[in-house]
């Protein structure tokens, strides 16, 4: 085996390991102890597998006798698996403004309901028209009002902040138990 010198990966293997002593761990995982590079170097090859640099501390350098493929393989597998397990969250954004008739507000409180219990963050925002601006205050009252009615699905991630001529508020989903 012993013929890879340094990998696309930039792991150190067999010869690309320039330390004079290293820590050696064997194939079953055996710590064996520091022990010079040529040493470990003979060990791998008699066992027909490569020098693996786990970790290049200056200091402390840690190498392992294992079949390389191997260890990369069963790596990229468990990134996958965990790729695969992973939920990507999205954020959706509805709109209201000061003038939103309460039942609207309802329409939009059950659209964000749904978007939250699927599990997204929600970005609620009001848009302030002309004069409108005038009345901030009222477009955080409005945003309390719609917070503390999704609370049981959401929490407000970031309290509402003027931005320009409108006024944001994100939501996130509440942790299930």
């Amino acid at each position: 085996m012993f013929t890879i010198a340094k990998t696309a990966e930039n792991q150190m293997i067999n010869e690309a390991i320039k330390f004079a002593n290293v820590r050696l761990i064997d194939a079953e995982g055996e710590m064996i102890g520091v022990v010079p590079i040529e040493e470990a170097r003979q060990k791998a090859e008699d066992a027909g597998l490569d020098l693996v640099c786990i970790s290049p501390n200056p200091d402390n350098p840690v190498c392992r006798v294992m079949d390389y493929n191997k260890f990369m393989f069963e790596k990229k597998k468990r990134e996958k698996d965990a790729k695969k397990n992973q939920k990507e969250t999205e954020l959706k954004e509805i709109g209201l403004k000061l003038t939103t008739d309460v039942h609207d507000i309802e329409v939009k409180r059950k659209a964000v309901v749904k978007f939250l219990s699927n599990g997204n963050r929600v970005k609620v925002n009001i848009r302030f028209r002309g004069r409108e601006m005038a009345f901030q205050n009222k477009g955080f009252d409005v945003m309390t009002k719609f917070a503390e009615g999704v609370s049981e699905y959401g929490t407000v991630d970031r309290p509402p902040k003027i931005e320009g001529r409108n006024m944001v508020m994100y939501l996130t989903p509440v942790k299930k138990k």
